[in-house]
């Protein structure tokens, strides 16, 4: 049962991928995913690697297109059905309302790691000043030196564009945030770092939507877990 209260909510979504490079073979992967994120709640999704989690997130952020179902976000006071929402629409709710972060970081050349995670306020209308302020208190907050502040992340260490980029995208204070693995490689006081903001979104009154495989995370986080696997088709 889906009430005003979800944030978001998933009904009979199903996706197939088209294999065109092998004559239009149709591969299916999801079928009636059904699930729902209330305001304060982290949803975790679990299963084995293949089973389509990521290709859930993705749905949802509206990287792939579904074949059935709906996807409904609330942002900004109306509810969008992602699923049959225009490109410029997907576009207008991540901008409003919804955050995808994932383990890896997109480095822009000759661009600061400063402004790689201010970015995304600045974007919001942000003034500079305080854009940047604020990414520096969460670049310390991640732990990364300052001395690195003003150098883009292209050269960095793997686990320093990790927390370049989470720090970019856990910034922002989206009302509904996809987690595609956030604490893959951290140590373990980043990982800390993490768990902690998650819990102040959901105090905030964020709705998560993320895949943990560390059992301790996910402990900490998980209001509610949702099984792949009983959405997964055979090929």
């Amino acid at each position: 049962m889906k009430t005003a209260m979800n944030a978001l909510a998933l009904t009979d979504v199903t996706k197939t991928f088209t294999m065109h490079l092998q004559g239009g073979l149709r591969l299916p992967v999801l079928r009636n995913v059904t699930f729902d994120a209330a305001p304060g709640q982290c949803v975790v999704l679990t299963g084995p690697s293949g089973a389509g989690k990521s290709s859930v997130l993705k749905l949802i952020y509206g990287n792939y297109r579904c074949d059935e179902g709906s996807i409904l976000v609330s942002a900004g006071g109306s509810t969008v059905d992602i699923a049959a929402a225009a490109p410029r629409e997907i576009l207008s709710v991540r901008q409003r309302a919804l955050g995808y972060v994932t383990q890896f970081l997109r480095a822009v050349p000759r661009v600061s790691a400063l402004d790689i995670v201010a970015e995304p306020l600045m974007s919001k209308g942000v003034a500079r000043d305080e854009a940047t302020s604020r990414a520096a208190a969460m670049l310390k907050r991640f732990n990364v030196p300052e001395r690195l502040w003003s150098l883009p992340p292209s050269t960095f260490s793997g686990g320093e564009q990790q927390r370049i980029n989470l720090a970019r995208g856990l910034l922002p204070e989206h009302p509904i945030l996809l987690l595609d693995e956030p604490t893959a490689s951290l140590d373990a006081n980043n990982r800390a770092v993490v768990v902690d903001i998650i819990r102040e979104r959901k105090q905030q009154g964020a709705a998560i939507v993320a895949i943990v495989h560390d059992d301790a995370v996910r402990e900490q986080i998980a209001d509610a877990a949702v099984d792949v696997t009983h959405f997964a088709t055979a090929a």
